[in-house]
């Protein structure tokens, strides 16, 4: 299949998913960590979707994969920011369960993505 936009891959919807996902929780943060935590969970989030679609922007596989490894890292961070939030009972074990749940399968489909482009630059 041809992608004619990164807004058509599983996993830049995904990664949208994530980051609205990631805006509701962080509306019950409380206010002190605004510029602090949920400002970090926010920036990483977002940073998922921006370089996946930037590196569809690239028109180039190696640069694609190279964005790709980017979106993982930040996919990663934001993992790090859930874990911090249930550590500082801002969120409670189920919804840090939930929402590691959706970074890990976005990681899956993620790797899987990177592989597919990997097959395609040979």
């Amino acid at each position: 299949m041809i992608y004619t936009t990164f807004e058509e891959l599983d996993v830049w919807k995904l990664a949208r998913q994530l980051k609205m996902d990631i805006k509701k929780s962080v509306k019950s943060f409380p206010p002190d960590e605004k510029f602090r935590l949920t400002d970090q969970l926010i920036r990483s989030s977002r940073s998922v979707g921006a370089n996946i679609s930037e590196g569809f922007g690239r028109f180039h596989f190696k640069e694609n994969i190279k964005f790709c490894f980017n979106a993982r890292g930040s996919l990663m961070e934001t993992l790090n920011h859930i874990i911090d939030a249930y550590d500082e009972c801002y969120i409670n074990e189920t919804d840090l369960d939930e929402l590691r749940q959706k970074i890990l399968k976005l990681q899956k489909v993620l790797n899987g993505y990177i592989f597919y482009l990997k097959n395609q630059s040979q």
